[in-house]
């Protein structure tokens, strides 16, 4: 018999796989992967582990080939099911992780962490409802940690349940009141308590923190208390108070996370030269596309897309779907670049020009026709695929793309008073939020004139003084007929994964015009900047 040696000869590879990973000999990892496959071609978990490795070795496409390969067998195995679906997710393989996912649904009987999984899973893939279900169901069953606790307030507060977020999140900070990002949230939803009795709240659980010790982590939890004080503070009219806070916020995440205005001003020359390349190149005709249509919304965050979303997606004839990352996962994997941040955008456009842009659009359709559920178009809202325009264009020159435009300081200010987590550098400080947002006129300005008609400027204003008017040209622009539903976004019941969702389901209102002139004199350096 010669399983005993063959076993042995296994054992001795994957432990040699698992120290060279570690030590962060790649090369050496991935050639004992590949040598334990070529003993057995069936073991998913090495052909998992080795995925993640030429992954890291920026082997994007060859990743994706490992990943599709333990779809085709996928084995019953709940945990490796849990590991996959990200990958497949990162390397826009967005059918296949469903598909992953609906044979882990069919489990029996399954523990409670695979059912909150699951949920985080459907979350990631913009399952915002079929999330909320899961993540139910894994709490009924006993999940019990302020991640999943506070997942679970998200997805109600995206489903429109706003007091029963409310409840899980006050909830979650009165058992963790060191969870700071559920302050944020819960300052942001509507109450039917005093705002003041909202503040005093926060107030209390903040007081349970011990004193400070120093550690980033700690620092993060009061900057985020800040900016949930200043926007209960600023609602209840107390400025000075209010915008105290949103320094003291704003200061320590500017400390902790800072804007590097030349990386930012190096994407933007390397997006800028790219294109100018593939003008140069001309277009290519590509095959007309039967299938549902993608509506790309595309601008500064803050700028208003989700009220003008919510609006297109009540047409009879248009779903929603969120902040998907589609198109830039299929552009990560026709020019074979792994992500990784402002880095690898930067490979994305120097490879551009020798994109296939067929292929490009065909990926992107194949992965998000289930989407449209049924409907002719689909709105497709992520705001970075502005530095994307004129690839959008050559690969999908067929679909309409709505920029959104709003009043600089109204913008800025907006962003400015966000919080948006480790995320978004620029949004912490005035002078990095004008220097951003005058990088990101700079590209809008080019693709004006490089790519005349690519994409319709949506004014915010326009849109909340003159709905009617507006969405009629909108509507135009992507070749539907008016109705009367997109005039009543509060009528719009699907769910709507952003940091304005309470506002968005309220009835079309110029409130947020302006605001910044409640802080004019504060705000006096940003309007300096942006002038």
């Amino acid at each position: 018999m010669t399983s005993g040696p063959v076993d042995v000869s296994e054992d001795r590879l994957r432990l040699t796989a698992r120290q060279a990973v570690e030590s962060g000999r790649l090369e050496a990892a991935q050639s004992s992967l590949e040598s334990l496959l070529q003993h057995n071609p069936a073991d998913a978990h090495a052909r998992l582990a080795l995925a993640q490795v030429v992954l890291q070795r920026g082997q994007l496409r060859a990743a994706t080939g490992h990943l599709l390969h333990i779809v085709q067998a996928l084995p019953n195995d709940a945990p490796l099911i849990i590991q996959l679906v990200p990958l497949l997710h990162l390397t826009g393989e967005i059918v296949a992780a469903r598909s992953c996912l609906d044979h882990l649904a069919r489990a029996p009987n399954p523990p409670p962490r695979v059912l909150a999984a699951q949920a985080n899973l459907r979350w990631i893939l913009g399952e915002i409802e079929t999330a909320a279900r899961w993540m139910d169901r894994a709490v009924q069953a006993g999940v019990d940690s302020p991640d999943e606790r506070y997942l679970q307030a998200l997805l109600h507060q995206f489903t429109g349940d706003m007091e029963r977020a409310a409840s899980e999140l006050e909830s979650c900070l009165q058992r963790w009141p060191g969870f700071g990002a559920a302050a944020v949230v819960l300052a942001n939803l509507p109450t039917r308590e005093s705002a003041q009795s909202r503040l005093a709240f926060l107030e209390a659980q903040l007081a349970r923190i011990p004193e400070a010790t120093g550690s980033v982590h700690e620092k993060r939890v009061r900057a985020e208390y800040a900016s949930a004080f200043f926007t209960l503070l600023d609602g209840l009219g107390r400025q000075d108070e209010a915008w105290q806070a949103l320094q003291q916020s704003n200061a320590v995440m500017h400390e902790l996370l800072p804007y590097d205005a030349g990386e930012e001003v190096a994407i933007i020359d390397t997006i800028l030269e790219a294109a100018a390349s593939l003008c140069a190149l001309g277009a290519d005709a590509q095959p007309r596309h039967a299938g549902p249509m993608p509506i790309f919304i595309v601008g500064m965050p803050r700028s208003g897309s989700t009220l003008l979303e919510r609006m297109l997606s009540n047409h009879s004839q248009v779903a929603s779907t969120g902040e998907i990352n589609d198109f830039m996962c299929q552009l990560h994997w026709t020019t074979d670049v792994a992500p990784g941040g402002m880095r690898s955008m930067q490979e994305i456009f120097r490879r551009s020009p020798g994109i296939d842009f067929a292929q490009l659009g065909a990926r992107y359709l194949e992965q998000t026709q289930w989407r449209a559920q049924g409907n002719t178009h689909f709105i497709d809202k992520m705001l970075i695929n502005i530095q994307a325009v004129p690839l959008i264009r050559r690969a999908l020159p067929e679909a309409p793309i709505l920029h959104l435009v709003r009043d600089p300081m109204d913008v800025c200010f907006s962003n400015l008073k966000a919080n948006f987590g480790l995320s978004s550098p620029y949004s912490y400080d005035m002078l990095a939020m004008a220097h951003y947002h005058d990088q990101h006129a700079r590209l809008v300005a080019q693709w004006h004139a490089s790519q005349p008609g690519a994409m319709l400027d949506v004014h915010y204003s326009d849109l909340v003084h003159s709905p009617e008017a507006t969405l009629r040209s909108v509507l135009a622009h992507c070749g539907l007929e008016p109705e009367v539903a997109c005039l009543r976004p509060e009528h719009n019941t699907a769910p709507v994964a952003t940091r304005s969702s309470p506002q968005v389901r309220e009835a079309i209102h110029t409130r947020s015009i302006a605001q910044w002139q409640r802080y004019a004199r504060q705000l006096e350096p940003l309007r300096k900047a942006l002038a």
